[in-house]
């Protein structure tokens, strides 16, 4: 028979904390090991002979703290059964005092086995109550799981493709496939093939057996063929898993579908190549009658013509400036428009009008090119609520267009219908035609088609582009569609039909040259480019004015008291002050109150007409100034005198 102490040595020293409970429901505390002293930081003294839930009372505070009952119903099995019961993991808060006094119940999580200890007769005598303290086992369990947790909503948030493979990428098993990619049923080399356009796969195989080789992050944005058939891109990501040895036994992967970005980047690509060939176009375009004006200029300043050559110099000049004129106006066109700075004129237009406005202002055109223009109005004289001017130029760019992509001798039809709600308006020719693609971007900033060396269609391919916007502006759609290159082309516009059949307003604006200046004029030019000023003094003094220069707005000021004029034409980009500002004194002094004052400026945007007509100018000429639109001001002015 062993002696007691030893038994009581080995209970002493074992490694897990152990202690012996009455099999009472207050399971008083009879004996307890070293090593549960150890893990509780209690002594014998304070344990033994107390019950072991007033010893570790439950925390009243925490409704989540079920220890205690928990380890009642254990007991009580134990004492029913007489069989051992096990706890794997208890969460049972202990009280720690601290050092100032203070009691808190620090979370703890332990593992319990309660074995019953029977007497000769087969009676329970006590309770074996072994414990181990896992509490940083369930915290590292928790953590995992919740780090698992925490990946599972990332990759369910990601819109990528996430994915695990072997060590040599011979397997792949997808974590989130998208419907993108499918698991390997057996291990098979460049699986990943069937995913990538053949040209596509030398740079794959490349970049895989370099970061294999590596044991580096694999990076690489290529191209891949969907499971529905289509190609798209994606960058493709994928990081090495490796052991406490370094060694390689997982890649943990990611893919981006950027076929959108692609796209952008792509068309934005376009759209620059697009750009600097109209920044060609343009410097081609300037150029062409800046050629033409410098040699008159020469020819002029030799003195030796006589009129009739003078007069088809002047001619030229006339024409080229005329050029230049509508290639800047088509500019600030398309700027205002796609900026959102034009506003219609809204009012009941009728097509037919629009119509025949347009072919009138083309005709010159045709005639030149030998082009057979013919057109049919719209049965019942269809309205449509718009800007008639803006119409116009609608139907006058799609014409011109046809002009240009048109061979000389060419056909052209223009014809309107009317198809339930809208009004169609269709352009067609027999011209060049286009190829599908260009006919998908007819309307874009910038586009324009091939043209031959001699740029004989010339522009600036900003037409169409402004055409789509003003048509846009009035509700409408316009398209393009040709049977292929050197079939013709054929473009339609379509508008909402206005149902109000109301008497048709006048389109016919007056006509018949503007009248002469009823009497001599005293004007004053205020310019500071010297040419354009002296050039305007003479044509004023052919007209029989009497003409003042000045090229400072102080110079101006001062001549204005010495001898008040009738009428100022006033330059706004004046360097000493602006010729709004001039302007303004003007009126303030009584010497040029009641002057007309008409502002000659570059700026041709409304809201610089409005600034100068609210700092006081009559009207508003923009450069290169309209020489009949002068001269009806200054007849204006001229009958003012008169009827004063």
């Amino acid at each position: 028979m062993l002696a007691a102490a030893l038994f009581e040595s080995v209970f002493n020293s074992s490694p897990v904390g152990n202690y012996l409970l009455s099999p009472t429901p207050e399971a008083i505390i009879l004996a307890v090991n070293d090593t549960f002293l150890r893990a509780s930081s209690r002594t014998r003294e304070e344990l033994v002979g107390v019950s072991l839930f007033a010893a570790f009372p439950s925390n009243p505070d925490d409704p989540l703290d079920t220890s205690e009952e928990e380890l009642r119903r254990s007991f009580a099995r134990v004492i029913e059964t007489g069989q051992p019961d096990n706890l794997p993991a208890q969460r049972y808060p202990i009280p720690v005092t601290l050092p100032d006094g203070q009691v808190r119940f620090e979370e703890r999580f332990w593992s319990a086995y309660s074995s019953p200890i029977f007497d000769a007769d087969g009676r329970i005598v006590c309770i074996s109550h072994t414990n181990r303290d896992v509490t940083e086992q369930i915290r590292a369990e928790n953590a995992l799981r919740e780090n698992e947790k925490r990946f599972r909503a990332l990759t369910l948030a990601s819109s990528d493709v996430v994915y695990r493979m072997n060590p040599d990428w011979t397997e792949i098993r997808s974590l989130e496939g998208r419907g993108r990619i499918k698991d390997t049923v057996e291990a098979r080399p460049f699986w990943h093939d069937e995913y990538i356009p053949p040209e596509d796969q030398p740079r794959l195989h490349a970049a895989i057996a370099e970061a294999i080789r590596t044991h580096s992050v694999f990076e690489l944005e290529h191209r891949v063929r969907r499971l529905d058939g289509s190609i798209g891109w994606m960058d493709a990501r994928a990081v090495p898993m490796l052991d406490a040895d370094g060694e390689l036994y997982e890649w943990i992967g990611a893919s981006s579908d950027v076929t959108e970005r692609r796209e952008a980047e792509e068309k934005l690509k376009q759209a620059d190549r697009h750009k600097d060939e109209f920044l060609a176009m343009l410097a081609h375009e300037l150029r062409n009658p800046l050629a033409p004006l410098g040699v008159a200029a020469q020819l002029l300043q030799q003195g030796r013509l006589d009129e009739a050559r003078v007069r088809q110099t002047s001619q030229i000049i006339g024409r080229q400036v005329l050029h230049m004129t509508h290639l800047i106006d088509d500019l600030l066109d398309v700027s205002r428009v796609t900026n959102g700075l034009v506003t219609l004129d809204q009012a009941p237009a009728a097509i037919d009008a629009v119509l025949l406005e347009a072919v009138e202002q083309v005709m010159p055109l045709m005639k030149a090119r030998g082009h057979r223009l013919s057109y049919s109005l719209a049965p019942g004289a269809p309205l449509v609520l718009g800007d008639k001017k803006r119409l116009v130029q609608v139907v006058v760019n799609i014409l011109n267009n046809a002009a240009k992509y048109t061979r000389d001798g060419g056909a052209i039809e223009l014809e309107a219908q009317v198809e339930g709600p809208q009004v169609r308006i269709m352009v067609v020719d027999n011209g060049i035609g286009m190829a599908p693609e260009m006919a998908a971007r007819a309307f874009d900033l910038f586009t324009q088609a091939e043209r031959t060396p001699d740029r004989s269609s010339g522009g600036l391919g900003l037409g169409l582009a402004l055409v789509k916007s003003l048509v846009e502006l009035h509700g409408g759609t316009v398209s393009c569609d040709s049977p292929g290159v050197g079939q013709g082309s054929r473009f339609t516009v379509c508008l909402p039909r206005m149902q109000d059949s109301g008497e048709e307003r006048s389109t016919h604006p007056g006509g018949g040259d503007v009248a002469p200046a009823a009497a001599p004029l005293q004007v004053l030019v205020v310019d500071d480019n010297v040419d354009a000023a002296l050039t305007l003094a003479m044509l004023l003094e052919m007209g029989g004015h009497a003409v003042t220069v000045e090229h400072r707005s102080q110079d101006a000021l001062a001549r204005v008291r010495a001898a008040p004029p009738q009428v100022c034409l006033l330059d706004i980009g004046l360097p000493d002050m602006d010729g709004k500002e001039l302007a303004r004194r003007l009126r303030a002094d009584p010497a040029s109150a009641g002057a007309m004052l008409v502002a000659i400026t570059g700026y041709g945007q409304d809201s610089d007409r409005d600034s100068a007509l609210a700092a006081g100018f009559d009207h508003y000429l923009v450069k290169p100034i309209d020489t009949g639109a002068l001269q009806g001001i200054l007849a204006q002015a001229g009958e003012s005198r008169a009827g004063a």
